[in-house]
């Protein structure tokens, strides 16, 4: 059974972390170069393997005492936040474009570039976190894969008029106090639980 409360709340903590992610602004470049349908089909593939995987690895953090999982992810995520918070504007990166305007590399594009940018990411090791700290799998891959499929989709085809709208570092800034809150939140739990 899929938890809403649960798929929002990761929605909500992933896509804020996402945003000001430097594979957003690669899905801007690439959608502005190529179809914007074929860099989503390649970009929405790879975010999906990578939220498998982070769901696994949350998973097997299941098997150990609630006490040293809760302390375990309130680390992670205070570190999470640091990062944010440390974080330095980013340039645009370099990005090698396929030699043509075919579906498979356009998205062979894609989803190399996420797959490598992505791997190991903050997002998805915050995806890990939250399958470890709910215990429900499903609903926290949705949650992530949903948020980071609207990241993209937001990058490709719209993410200049959100990036004049709403400054980068507010963004950065409200994704850190989410997951400072998130990372005090499972510390106390693990102290008091």
């Amino acid at each position: 059974m899929i938890s809403l409360t649960v798929t929002a709340l990761v929605f909500g903590v992933v896509f804020l972390a996402e945003l000001p992610d430097k594979t957003a602004l690669a899905g801007l470049v690439l959608g502005t170069r190529y179809r914007a349908s074929y860099v989503f089909a390649g970009v929405a593939a790879a975010f999906a393997l990578h939220v498998a995987l982070a769901v696994a690895a949350g998973s097997v953090l299941t098997l150990l005492p609630q006490q040293i999982v809760h302390a375990l992810t309130g680390v992670l995520f205070l570190g999470g936040a640091a990062v944010l918070l440390m974080k330095k504007d980013e340039d645009d990166e370099e990005i090698r474009s396929p030699e043509n305007q075919s579906f498979w590399k356009v998205a062979g594009a894609g989803f190399m570039l996420i797959l490598v940018a992505e791997f190991g990411d903050l997002t998805q090791i915050m995806t890990a976190n939250l399958a470890a700290r709910y215990d429900d799998p499903l609903s926290v891959g949705l949650g992530a894969v949903l948020a980071l499929w609207a990241v993209a989709g937001l990058g490709i085809v719209g993410g200049k008029a959100l990036m004049k709208r709403v400054p980068l570092k507010l963004i950065t800034q409200i994704a850190a106090v989410l997951m400072l809150a998130l990372g005090v939140w499972s510390l106390w739990e693990a102290v008091t639980g």
